[in-house]
């Protein structure tokens, strides 16, 4: 059972539940939290409330709709270094390809405490079929395909989705204090295509991820990953982003990658990124290069 949200017109979003034969049915509600608050103060869960709704009439096929981010995440925080194929890129990006070196990455993820950052705001984070852009700078940029918990303040996880944390290789690894601006600049985040209810997941380990790179109409990049890979749990990400921190309803948390383009690898203006996550669906994303400003004297 899957939450969406999709252009009923210009002017309007609408808030869905789609059920297994991907059917869509509208909800009476403005937003996904609206429709989580209304759940609990009807002392229901989230699933058997969303399913009470696919008794009703459905207006659409899931394919037919024009979808847009499923929430308005008022924060995106990311974990790194949560998968050993991550960890190595890490470690070739900040060694310039010494692969037997040992760095701080190798110590992130044999620690205790994960590597968490601040990754977006809803102003800076895009739905499927958006642009996600090339930042001006760098020259060595790659998507990074990654299972994204929904949560409220508490920190419950409330659903699952599909998010792009863009990412400049070679920014990161000059010097490990520059990844904020290797990870954050105007539509380097995007989630989607729906929010999977937790409810409905028996493991969400057991969830396959897929990340398909296309230019000129050619597949340039396949990869794909099981969630199962993941170092930590997901439970034990949540517990540290909420330690002694306010997070909010419908924070998402992405929690890393273990799918990762070749080294000699970075995406072209025009590319076309696929990120897919079984139960959840593909959020498919344009990529354009932004081009750099000059610099204006005061």
């Amino acid at each position: 059972m899957r939450i969406i949200r999709y252009k009923k017109n210009e002017a309007t979003l609408q808030l869905a539940v789609v059920n297994n034969e991907s059917f869509v049915f509208d909800l009476p509600y403005p937003d996904f939290m609206s429709f989580v608050h209304d759940a609990e103060k009807q002392g229901k869960t989230v699933l058997g409330f969303a399913q009470e709704f696919t008794t009703n009439e459905p207006v659409e096929k899931y394919e037919n709709t024009i979808l847009t981010t499923p929430l308005e995440a008022p924060e995106v925080w990311a974990a790194g270094v949560t998968y050993e194929k991550s960890r190595d890129a890490r470690n070739y990006e900040a060694t310039e390809g010494k692969l037997d070196a040992t760095t701080f990455y190798d110590k992130v993820y044999e620690a205790e405490r994960p590597e968490i950052f601040f990754k977006s705001t809803a102003a800076r984070t895009v739905g499927p079929g958006q642009e996600v852009y090339l930042r001006s700078d760098s020259n060595w940029q790659i998507p990074e395909p990654e299972l994204g918990l929904v949560m409220n303040k508490n920190g419950k996880i409330l659903g699952y989705i599909a998010g792009n944390d863009m990412s400049c290789r070679d920014i990161e690894g000059e010097n490990p204090l520059y990844l904020p601006q290797a990870k954050m600049w105007k539509n380097s985040c995007s989630i989607g295509p729906a929010i999977l209810l937790a409810d409905a997941v028996d493991d969400p380990y057991e969830l396959t991820i897929t990340c398909r790179i296309l230019r000129h109409d050619e597949k340039v990049f396949e990869g794909m990953a099981y969630v199962n890979q993941l170092k930590r749990k997901l439970d034990e990400l949540v517990s540290y982003l909420v330690l002694d921190n306010e997070i909010f309803d419908g924070t998402v948390l992405l929690t890393g990658t273990c799918i990762v383009p070749p080294n000699e690898f970075t995406l072209n203006d025009g590319d076309i990124i696929e990120i897919e996550i079984s139960e959840i669906g593909t959020l498919r994303n344009p990529v354009k290069q932004l081009v750099k400003k000059e610099s204006v004297a005061n």
